[in-house]
């Protein structure tokens, strides 16, 4: 007997076909004993729908944080009753949960919202009553009851803090592909599909863009210590397992993999006075509206005058958000002014190779070089080196570092 956790992406239940595929699938699978928790996500491009309609009332409806989360958690609520009632429609028991009903606590960060707690008592008891229970991904409830979405990608670490909290024997994420690439292989086609990768590679690429996991839940994962099992809804082959260390030698990859974002903008907050304390007064303001900063760098625009400008990068999706914070910041220290650039990108190399392997980051400059990309900001970590270009060369840029690593034959 096995307790299992599966997620189901927006595209594994984007119709009412693959619902039903979905479910004939995991009873398929199943053991006469096995315990089945099932987490989805909103049907195809539900949520982005949704957050179209809040833009017919708002052209930012995003300052309205509970309300989006109210109307957000309604796609995966569609999900789990239309999969529930496909269980049911092939004679086996179901029963759907909401996060709350789940046991899913969270903090009060409406639309950022992260797991304080998961009491799954519900979800045992349905379990003992041999039901496959299906819970709605993406979304638990603060203290006062109130829904709190997770993040876009939410559903990931639904899945894997519910395994964790349910001492499950596997958490098994499905996807529309069939597993962990060196790059999207939707941009580079000779990507190569990993057997396996640290949580601690993972998280890294899946901070800079990646978007196969959400970085929160690999680092539930690691937490809890649950191994990920990354695999295709759409055929029965062995995926991606991302757990604490390789068992299976890989040998010649010092770079794990390539990672971009798309969706960052740039800030620089020009002729900033250099004294002690102007980053703490940006940047502090920045945390109290919950917005991530990435890639600072500070640089000396005039030395005789004093003076600094301060570059960093943000989501795309925290711009609106975080223009005015910066604008007011920039106000009280008598900034010369604020840039923003939208037109950019980042390109990312991942792997903990790179700690005994020098030549690394000129390799990845070089071939950047060879390509005519310039470079805007660099930002390095032990295991990552990011590179901010404009967003018109990335496609050229990811594939060039790839085949600078991860030369075909």
């Amino acid at each position: 007997m096995s307790l299992i956790v599966k997620k189901f992406g927006g595209s594994s239940v984007g119709s009412t076909e693959k619902i039903m595929n979905v479910a004939k699938r995991i009873v398929n699978e199943k053991g006469k004993d096995d315990k089945v928790v099932v987490v989805v996500s909103a049907m195809g491009d539900t949520t982005d729908e949704l957050i179209k309609l809040a833009n017919q009332i708002d052209s930012d409806p995003y300052k309205y944080t509970r309300e989006m989360d109210m109307l957000l958690t309604t796609g995966e609520q569609v999900s789990i009753s239309l999969l529930t009632m496909a269980f049911k429609s092939i004679g086996q028991k179901a029963v759907s949960l909401t996060g709350s009903l789940a046991g899913i606590k969270t903090n009060d960060v409406h639309t950022k919202g992260k797991i304080m707690d998961i009491r799954p008592q519900r979800v045992l008891d349905e379990l003992n009553n041999n039901n496959i229970v299906i819970v709605a991904g993406f979304q638990g409830c603060d203290q006062l009851g109130d829904p709190v979405t997770l993040g876009r990608g939410g559903s990931d670490t639904s899945a894997v803090a519910l395994a964790g909290a349910l001492h499950a024997d596997s958490c098994e994420i499905y996807t529309d592909v069939d597993g962990i690439y060196s790059a999207d292989p939707r941009m580079v086609k000779n990507a190569r599909k990993m057997k396996e990768i640290t949580y601690h590679e993972m998280l890294e690429m899946a901070r800079l863009g990646s978007g196969v996991m959400q970085p929160r839940s690999v680092e539930v994962g690691q937490l809890m210590n649950i191994p990920i099992h990354v695999r295709s809804t759409f055929n029965n082959k062995p995926g991606t397992i991302i757990r604490e260390e390789y068992t299976m030698e890989e040998k010649g990859f010092v770079i794990r993999g390539v990672s971009h974002d798309k969706k960052v903008a740039k800030i620089a907050v020009l002729g900033v006075p250099n004294n002690p304390g102007i980053a703490y007064s940006i940047f502090s303001a920045l945390a109290e509206k919950n917005i991530d900063v990435d890639m600072i760098v500070q640089s000396i625009r005039n030395i005789e005058k004093n003076v600094t400008d301060m570059v960093f990068t943000v989501a795309s999706d925290d711009l609106s958000t975080a223009k005015p914070v910066v604008d007011k910041a920039a106000g009280e220290l008598n900034a010369i002014g604020v840039l923003i650039e939208k037109d950019v990108a980042k390109v990312s190399v991942v792997g903990v190779g790179m700690l005994g392997n020098p030549g690394i980051a000129a390799r990845m400059f070089g071939a950047l070089s060879k390509a005519g990309v310039n470079i805007d900001v660099i930002s390095t970590s032990e295991i990552s080196i990011s590179c901010l270009i404009k967003s018109s060369s990335l496609h050229e840029a990811v594939n060039i570092i790839h085949n600078e690593f991860f030369p075909e034959g």
